[in-house]
């Protein structure tokens, strides 16, 4: 009773969403009365999972994990957060792992996705985060997009964007794999060789310094290093780009003096760039390319990465990473450490902990005895599914907080049932950097809790104090260690108030950043060569095509949450791969024949959507499918940075199975309506009709107001 949810309501006042929302976040919420949510602790036994009350749970946890660590040492156990979960339950990861357990081994799911472009943005300007905020990518003059489906992966921004690009005259560049919506919409679009994006960035930063078309005086102000960038840009001509890229040097002439000319650019990239073996190079690249034309520091400026989760942002922000502290200071650090040591009264290891992947690898070694995961699905989303489920096996004890039995659920030994944010006090921190309030709607289901609470009684179970009583005494305890949240508290972020750290202990805020200086030691940005690396995975004479790979506008990731939406289901129920219609004629297919996808590391069985948007060559699976997942087929390779694997980086070949079947996609998939550009809806027209016909009531018969 009283659990029934319609939808989410969008309310004009929102800082960040307005009157928008992304249809999973407006009708997504099946998941939370799930008959399969998780309502209790369950505990292996006998190879066969019991339900167990909290304190059994909680003491069992807490003996393992205390044996395990005297027995092998502090870094023998290692903590994975979600970016589903609050930024208080995040922070409380990290300190259970670094106050409690005396590791470092910490991290969260940015590394998949978001580490190469915190490490781009950290290498030049400063902080690991977009500049500015969504009102700044309103206002620029261009957009620039590489690796992006923006009306996919993050539709309220791609919204803004459209409605510039169609009533303000806003310009839009677009480079990405495939033709998708906001492809079709680019006033120019570039269409590389698959991880070839460096090059092309590389050689337009290069022709606009031979035009002189940099910004010198904001160079010689603002930024350091640039002799040894542009002698490192010596072989990045158009010629070399076109020749590797496949793009026409005369488009890449043009791209330059657009970019070169605009009054205000903002970069925007995502996935497509960041899962690449050079990954990280290819976003510092970008941040080069901004600064080279006097990008950052303004209204309508700077360089966005767009996160994919509402939290993956505040997840590293509050500190779950193997590296960095709340607030980005660094574990090497003495003084920053020694601020956290005093406040916890813990000491903590001077050197970084083991990251996502490297805990796998450690895992197989046998020196990682014990995970404990919140809600991150590693098994799924991590690359080379196969070898990480093979980690999970081996592990002496392994603990997962979840709100379902999932796939890595069911390796564990504990399983620890969680909360939805729902059912839950917290905040999160979105792409902008903006900090937001989020409110408990429903109780808990059943006998679940949530992460913070569950985080806070095992730290009690382990002899740890740990006292909050509610995530605003967390947030209190954050805002009292760590400076750029020093102005953070509950009661600003009352209504639809926010705060985009930094915030200064008075409260006020920076919605822009560098309009000053910049956050490094000298304040001045900097120049950081990088170098173009091939992929790790090139097609060759067995595996002749390449598979790119990503979201879908309906599903989250890898589907735990939206899958249980029947709604949502409904759009896109069924696994498929993108084909082009010349390799479909090649490989005898028609739309929903099924075919074998095989790499060297895997393979999947799935139905083919014949489709326009991508290349003869090229394929394009969404990750979020249901059975088949994509990261049975990719490698081991990563970024060799930030250790982000190269998701993109994937060559497979194409076999037909002889089994017809009807088309994956619903007719009803938005893929299949046709976009009418017009100022806005036309409703005198509608009304001037010959056939139209007012309703015949004031009101249908059973509306509520």
């Amino acid at each position: 009773v009283g659990r029934h949810i319609l939808k989410i309501q969008p309310h004009p006042e929102a800082p960040a969403n307005g009157i928008s929302t992304c249809v999973k976040g407006k009708f997504g919420w099946d998941f939370v009365n799930s008959e399969d949510r998780l309502t209790q602790p369950l505990l292996r036994r006998d190879g066969a999972f019991v339900p167990v009350g909290w304190d059994e749970a909680l003491a069992v946890v807490a003996a393992r994990l205390r044996a395990i660590v005297a027995e092998h040492g502090p870094d023998s156990v290692a903590f994975i957060s979600s970016s589903k979960t609050t930024n208080e339950e995040c922070y409380l990861v990290q300190k259970l792992a670094r106050a409690v357990f005396g590791t470092n081994n910490v991290d969260n799911c940015a590394r998949y996705c978001q580490s190469p472009a915190s490490k781009g943005l950290s290498r030049t300007v400063g902080y690991g985060a977009d500049a500015g905020t969504m009102n700044d990518i309103e206002r620029a003059s261009l957009v620039l997009i590489v690796g992006s489906n923006t009306a996919v992966s993050h539709p309220v921004l791609a919204a803004r964007i459209r409605r510039r690009v169609k009533l303000h005259g806003q310009r839009l560049i677009v480079s990405d794999l495939r033709e998708h919506e906001m492809a079709r919409r680019a006033h120019v679009f570039l269409r590389p060789a698959p991880s070839t994006d460096l090059v092309w960035i590389n050689a337009v930063a290069r022709h606009i310094i031979d035009q002189g078309w940099e910004k010198r005086d904001f160079i010689e102000r603002s930024v350091n290093e640039f002799d040894r960038y542009r002698a490192g840009l010596a072989r990045y001509t158009l010629a070399y780009a076109e020749e590797i890229t496949g793009i026409p040097a005369a488009t890449l002439r043009e791209v330059a003096r657009e970019i070169a000319t605009a009054e205000a650019v903002c970069g925007l990239w995502a996935m497509g760039v960041t899962q690449h073996s050079g990954g990280t190079d290819t976003c510092t690249a970008l941040c080069n390319l901004l600064l080279l034309t006097g990008n950052f520091g303004r209204p309508g400026t700077g360089g966005y990465p767009l996160r994919g989760h509402n939290n993956v942002q505040g997840s590293c922000d509050f500190g779950a990473l193997h590296n960095f502290l709340p607030g980005y200071g660094h574990v090497e650090d003495d003084e920053v450490r020694g601020r956290f040591e005093k406040a916890w009264g813990a000491t903590i290891p001077p050197q970084p902990g083991l990251d996502n992947t490297t805990m796998i690898d450690a895992a197989l070694d046998g020196k990682l005895k014990a995970l404990f995961v919140v809600g991150e699905e590693l098994s799924l989303v991590d690359a080379n599914a196969h070898r990480v489920q093979k980690a999970l096996s081996q592990l002496e004890f392994f603990v997962v907080q979840d709100v379902f039995m999932s796939t890595k659920a069911k390796f564990a030994d504990v399983v620890l049932a969680a909360c939805p944010s729902l059912e839950k006090e917290g905040t999160f921190v979105n792409t902008e950097r903006r900090i937001q309030r989020l409110h408990q709607a429903l109780e808990p289901l059943g006998n679940s809790r949530p992460d913070w609470r569950i985080l806070r009684d095992l730290a009690r179970h382990l002899g740890h104090s740990w006292n909050y009583e509610s995530p605003s005494d967390i947030m209190d305890e954050i805002a009292g260690i760590v400076p750029i949240f020093a102005g953070v508290n509950y009661g600003r972020l009352e209504g639809w108030d926010s705060l985009c750290w930094p915030v200064r202990a008075d409260g006020r805020d920076t919605p822009l950043l560098y309009t000053e200086k910049f956050h490094t030691a000298d304040g001045k940005a900097k120049f950081h060569p990088v170098d173009f690396t091939p992929p790790a995975n090139p097609r060759d004479r067995e595996f002749t095509l390449h598979l790119n790979n990503g979201r879908v506008l309906e599903h989250f990731h890898e589907g735990n949450l939206t899958h249980r939406s029947a709604g949502l289901v409904s759009k896109v129920e069924k696994d498929y791969v993108d084909v082009a219609a010349e390799d479909a004629v090649a490989h005898g297919l028609k739309e929903g024949d099924w075919v074998r996808l095989t790499s060297p590391f895997g393979d999947v069985k799935t139905q083919v959507v014949v489709t326009g948007e991508v290349r003869p060559g090229e394929l394009y699976m969404p990750i979020c499918s249901s059975s088949e997942r994509v990261n049975y087929l990719t490698s081991t390779a990563k970024d060799p940075v930030v250790h982000t694997p190269a998701f993109k980086e994937i060559s497979v070949r194409l076999e037909p199975l002889g089994q017809p079947g009807r088309s994956p996609m619903p007719r009803g998939n938005p893929r299949f309506g046709h976009p009418t550009p017009q100022a806005g809806v036309r409703v005198e027209q509608k009304w001037g009709r010959s056939d139209y016909r007012p309703p015949s009531e004031p009101r249908p018969t059973g509306a509520h107001v």
